[in-house]
């Protein structure tokens, strides 16, 4: 059995349908004569109509329910403590708009890392650089920072300068403690000096 869809133009005609029948229960009750049959049984036979007509919009409700658009539950707390939709629509639109730039942040800060350990990767171990390059091309291709970095041979990479050689003057002898640590002790490498 195929499901019945109800429309909402159903739903509104059936409660129309309940507020004429509340209006004719209503001239009942008024023009209600208890000595009268024909009064009592009238009332009977429009209060039983309005059972029918409560049914109907009980289903039709619960079918637009199941299959309609979905109203959040905050919003509904919302307005029946007296606010403005339209404040809880702008207050939702700025939350989303900040977590999908908190998002979008974290996406590029990544794909600037995946970049970068990929030029890294490529300068140490040329012998990895086809591998290098599939991953990379895997996980979103090259940034434009890695283009700029010549990763994965799709831009040369720019030249990289070499420290100039050290002069006489320069050299320490090791082990004596006499330099700093950025330049590091006779060849092994400090804490910022070539390794």
């Amino acid at each position: 059995m195929a499901p019945v869809t109800v429309t909402p133009e159903q739903v509104e005609h059936d409660v129309d349908n309940v507020i004429q029948d509340l209006y004719q229960v209503m001239v009942q009750v008024a023009n209600y004569d208890q000595a009268g049959r024909p009064s009592k049984e009238v009332l009977a036979d429009q209060l039983q109509k309005l059972s029918q007509s409560l049914q109907a919009v009980h289903s039709s409700a619960n079918s637009i329910y199941d299959n309609g658009p979905r109203i959040p539950e905050p919003l509904i707390a919302y307005v029946e403590n007296g606010r403005n939709p339209d404040i809880y629509t702008r207050e939702f639109v700025e939350l989303v708009r900040r977590m999908n730039q908190l998002a979008r942040g974290k996406m590029h800060a990544f794909a600037d890392f995946r970049d970068v350990l990929a030029h890294e990767m490529e300068s140490a171990m040329p012998e990895l650089r086809d591998d290098v390059k599939k991953v990379v091309l895997a996980t979103g291709g090259p940034g434009d920072r890695g283009k700029e970095m010549g990763i994965c041979g799709l831009a040369p990479a720019p030249p990289q300068q070499q420290p100039p050689p050290p002069s006489q003057s320069d050299a320490r002898i090791p082990g004596s403690g006499s330099g700093t640590p950025s330049q590091g002790y006779a060849g092994q490498g400090g804490f910022g000096g070539p390794r």
